[in-house]
């Protein structure tokens, strides 16, 4: 007898846009799909190429990677890897090389893959790594995935939140040069990063009444004015609005020490005010591991916190696990989000 109790598990279609042809991310998404069990947790769809998808199952020797090629995603397969065969072109993969037709095809992908995030026909997306650099000759006119989806959204701010495990960091300032962060930082930034912080530790990740710390932008956090300003007049009253009204709010923590001494322990997010401030001890805490996560969109978007890694594209070395997370992370928080009444 069935258990009256039991619901039908919900499957989200997860599209993962296939990042630069040359780089390691049609390597990492082989691999990763490979995974035991991946498949009965959501049901990819990959934004490519049949030539894409055949050249990397080749050159990485794995015979026994199977796709289900589409033309349309009514014709999804559950329990299938499927190919989204957007483009026809034989193209000329050169593995470890940057081109000009890694970045085109890394937009194309991209584009689709977010326009039907956007239209809601699949439940999640993966991105798979881009070159920065080939991909705006493209007219990708954005210093990164997290800037341009706050563009398609309509949206001024969303915040990109790097997740591992228990450790999620996000950061004020993104992809902008170290010498523009001061002038950056003002209270209305802070103040729209934290509140965005707040909103999706308790919609997408459960966290009822989320502890945050928030880390100075100067040495020692300033030292009460001493090395730097931006503490006294900008971080420490947005900290005091947001206790005031009751929030789990603390800092401006030294960032040498916060993360130096494991007391990122005692958080259930930080929020660090640049991008290699939160960036740094991620990667060395996560191991490689993590996942890049933009909160404040609605929609679900993950992808491996790495780059295109040339060096070692081509080789059949790279490290899919970053990847596997993504892509679990992005099944995870699309479940929880269709089964809202």
């Amino acid at each position: 007898m069935s258990d009256p109790s039991a619901v039908d598990k919900v499957i989200p279609t997860i599209g993962i846009s296939i990042g630069d042809l040359n780089g390691i991310g049609p390597e990492i998404t082989l691999k990763a799909l490979r995974s035991i069990g991946i498949l009965t947790q959501l049901t990819p769809v990959i934004y490519a190429s049949a030539q894409t998808l055949s050249f990397y199952q080749k050159i990485l020797r794995l015979s026994d990677f199977k796709f289900h090629e589409i033309q349309d995603l009514k014709e999804v397969a559950p329990g299938q890897v499927n190919l989204l065969s957007i483009w026809q072109e034989s193209l000329d993969f050169q593995p470890g090389k940057p081109s000009s037709m890694g970045g085109k095809y890394a937009k194309i992908s991209l584009d689709q893959s977010v326009n039907d995030l956007k239209k809601k026909v699949i439940d999640g997306l993966v991105t798979a790594p881009i070159s920065k650099e080939l991909i705006q000759k493209e007219g990708f006119d954005f210093p990164g995935h997290t800037e341009f989806l706050a563009s398609v959204f309509g949206l001024q701010e969303n915040l990109m939140l790097m997740v591992n495990n228990q450790l999620r960091i996000g950061v004020v300032t993104g992809h902008i040069p170290l010498k523009k962060i001061s002038s950056m930082l003002t209270k209305s930034l802070i103040t729209s990063k934290l509140e965005i912080f707040l909103n999706s530790l308790i919609t997408n990740f459960g966290i009822k009444n989320p502890k945050i710390a928030l880390t100075g932008v100067n040495p020692h956090a300033g030292e009460n004015g001493l090395i730097g300003s931006e503490e006294q007049e900008v971080i420490i009253p947005v900290i005091k609005e947001f206790q005031a009204a009751g929030h789990l709010v603390f800092g401006p923590y030294p960032a040498d020490g916060f993360f130096g001494d494991d007391q990122f322990k005692n958080f259930d997010g930080i929020l660090t005010m640049y991008h290699d401030q939160g960036l740094i001890p991620f990667k060395h805490i996560s191991m490689g591991a993590g996942v890049n996560f933009t909160a404040g969109i609605p929609a679900i978007r993950t992808s491996p916190a790495h780059g295109t890694a040339f060096d070692i594209a081509g080789k059949n070395i790279a490290n899919p696990l970053s990847m596997i997370n993504a892509l679990y992370l992005a099944a995870d928080l699309a479940m929880k989000k269709l089964s809202l009444p």
